[in-house]
């Protein structure tokens, strides 16, 4: 895997009053996952080449990959494939790290999404609105011990939806 050929698309930094040990467990244990990540399950083999995969509540596939890398707590990085929507499992893996650094009482979490093709907007949209999410359930879960209550961000999710896969298969030329 040539990782030069990935470029960041989307960056998310979130600081946490916690530690980086409890961080890295957030990020690599499913039963915290699953409270913070919309009900998935992580699945993971901490070691480079181990098999990566987040399953949804019902049990489907959602993502899958393989661990680029593993520096317990300072580094994971996996390659990321979206398995649930046909469009998307044609499109080339991406590249999703997470950077956790220590600063004292504070741990800033850097998550980076990077592709190896330039995508249209649209196809970029669902994580751009996810990871904020994601990472401010995931910050709020360690700081108060829940996460954040349950709200609607995505209010025009079928149209945007649609609108993600019309512009992967443009890409992928299926459609």
């Amino acid at each position: 895997m040539n990782l030069g050929q990935f470029k960041p698309k989307t960056v998310y930094v979130t600081y946490i009053a916690t530690t980086p040990g409890k961080v890295w467990e957030a990020l690599t244990t499913g039963d915290l996952t699953k409270q913070f990540f919309f009900g998935r399950r992580i699945e993971i083999e901490l070691q480079p080449s181990g098999t990566f995969r987040f399953w949804q509540p019902d049990g489907t596939l959602d993502v899958e990959g393989k661990v680029v890398e593993c520096d317990p707590p300072r580094k994971l990085s996996v390659t990321w494939r979206v398995m649930w929507i046909e469009e998307m499992r044609k499109l080339p893996e991406c590249l999703v790290t997470y950077q956790i650094d220590d600063l004292g009482k504070v741990v800033r979490l850097t998550m980076i999404e990077s592709h190896q093709i330039e995508l249209d907007d649209k196809v970029l949209e669902g994580g751009r609105r996810g990871w904020p999410v994601i990472l401010n359930n995931l910050k709020t879960l360690l700081e108060t011990g829940s996460p954040l209550p349950a709200f609607d961000f995505m209010s025009d999710a079928p149209q945007m939806q649609e609108e993600m896969k019309q512009a992967a298969r443009n890409l992928t030329g299926s459609g």
